[in-house]
């Protein structure tokens, strides 16, 4: 195996220099071109390619350049997925070993994936160490189902408004199914799914006297639930750690304690989905252990192996059995190129320090989005942990009302004055590379404040 790689913990930042660098307007005639000869064909788009259709050909570190050689920020991370960099030398070097040495075994075991599995059981939590591969997030989500299935003897699933687990029968049946004009993943939701409103504090379902969210409550329509809207065979809970798609929504510190105890009680096992925040994007390897919590099946994705498609699902040791029952393998899932850059994806984050990065930048972030929603009109609220951010543009502080509009115009700016990021209606969602520094990460959210005061203007706030 090759090992030649020697860690280099400021490996981008030549690469950094002089971003963003904008050298036609953006997108360029170039992408314009491309974009338009692409999509004669290519249907189905997300919502960022169609608000702004660029065309990229490299990236390096925290940078991305288009075919018209503009040079972006990137505040994405591919959508959370390149979290240690475009093109980190050390996985690009790992998967390129194996590329030419051996591209796919099916589940035999390879050199590789043996010191994977033990990388993986050193870093998760309890006795979270029976583990399969595989090589998206849905077909991992649509794993742990089976194995819940398979463990408790149990059929039916409790998930959570506006959390996001795929787009497979089960993973979106676990998820909001009318996206406002088609019933896209209708006609029904598979039998035996139920979903609940999840605590947000900012625009909590049931509040204390004092206006703060009650999660009490919460637990306590859970447990209702439980009882009136089920049939009494509840295999699993299954929530994202903080919702991604939604917004970059955190709940309130003790719920997942509190969920937790709640499974116990009624003997339901928690599924966490970490495949969006999972392996340091808030500061550590689960954003759940933050809370203190162990859940009973956790999945791992996007940034598992820095943008080679690779996940997880991993179980307890003691229902590692129920993993033999479901024909957990997979086609793709673990071969040498996925291992090797998962391996290598948790060896850069022990070697180059990337968690204390994390927490510390991750300090810097809440600080400015502290102050700028003191400082402007249209910033309902902030959330994030990390490198796991949102800001949450509303019309008017007093009603909530969501300002979509703005949105939409703050995404568009920021991306022609040379930031890559990701859109969300009137959440403003960010994921950096963890590997950013305080640097880069405020030349970003000056971009970032300087069109929301921007848009400010054009709405008449100021």
């Amino acid at each position: 195996m090759n090992n030649s790689y020697v860690t280099q913990k400021n490996w981008w930042k030549e690469s950094a220099a002089g971003i963003p660098m904008l050298i036609t307007e953006t997108p360029g005639p170039k992408s314009k071109v491309m974009h338009a000869n692409t999509t004669k064909y290519m249907k189905g788009l997300s919502g960022q390619v169609k608000l702004f259709p660029v065309c990229f050909k490299e990236g390096a570190g925290i940078t991305m350049t288009d075919v018209d050689g503009n040079k972006y920020l990137d505040f994405s991370s591919g959508i959370y997925v390149t979290s240690l960099g475009h093109c980190h030398p050390k996985i690009s070097e790992a998967v390129s070993f194996w590329a030419k040495k051996l591209m796919n075994a099916h589940d035999f075991t390879t050199p590789v994936k043996e010191k994977l599995m033990e990388k993986m059981a050193s870093i998760l939590p309890g006795n979270l160490n029976a583990i399969q591969l595989y090589s998206d997030g849905t077909t991992a989500v649509e794993a742990s189902i089976r194995a819940a299935r398979a463990i408790s003897g149990k059929h039916e699933f409790i998930s959570a408004y506006r959390d996001f687990h795929g787009k497979t029968l089960g993973s979106v049946s676990c998820a909001q199914m009318y996206r406002g004009e088609v019933h896209s993943y209708g006609p029904t939701r598979a039998a035996g799914f139920y979903m609940v409103p999840r605590p947000d504090p900012y625009r909590p379902l049931w509040s204390k006297t004092d206006g703060t969210i009650d999660t009490n409550a919460y637990i306590r329509f859970y447990e209702n639930f439980l009882i009136e809207g089920t049939v009494g065979n509840v295999a699993a809970f299954i929530l994202e750690p903080v919702q991604g798609w939604g917004g970059s929504i955190f709940p309130p510190d003790d719920f997942f304690p509190k969920l937790k105890k709640l499974c116990d009680k009624y003997g339901i096992l928690l599924i966490d989905d970490e495949v969006l925040a999972g392996m340091g994007r808030t500061g550590d390897w689960l954003t759940l252990n933050h809370w203190g919590v162990i859940p009973d099946i956790v999945t791992f994705g996007k940034s598992f192996g820095n943008g080679f498609p690779v996940t997880a699902m991993v179980v307890s040791e003691e229902n590692g059995d129920a993993l033999e029952k479901i024909s957990a393998s997979s086609s793709y899932g673990g071969n040498p190129m996925a291992c090797a850059a998962s391996l290598a994806s948790i060896e850069v984050i022990e070697d180059e320090d990337i968690l204390q990065n994390v927490n510390t930048v991750g300090e810097y972030f809440m600080k400015r989005m502290l102050k700028m929603k003191e400082q402007h009109p249209i910033i309902g609220d902030v959330k994030g942990k990390g490198f796991l951010l949102g800001i949450e543009l509303v019309k008017d502080k007093k009603t909530k009302e969501p300002f979509i509009e703005a949105g939409t115009l703050v995404y568009q700016k920021a991306f022609k004055r040379g930031l890559a990021w990701i859109p969300a209606g009137h959440i403003l969602r960010m994921s950096p590379p963890l590997i950013m520094s305080e640097k880069y990460a405020a030349m970003g959210m000056d971009i970032i404040e300087d069109t929301i005061t921007e848009v400010e203007k054009e709405f008449g706030y100021n």
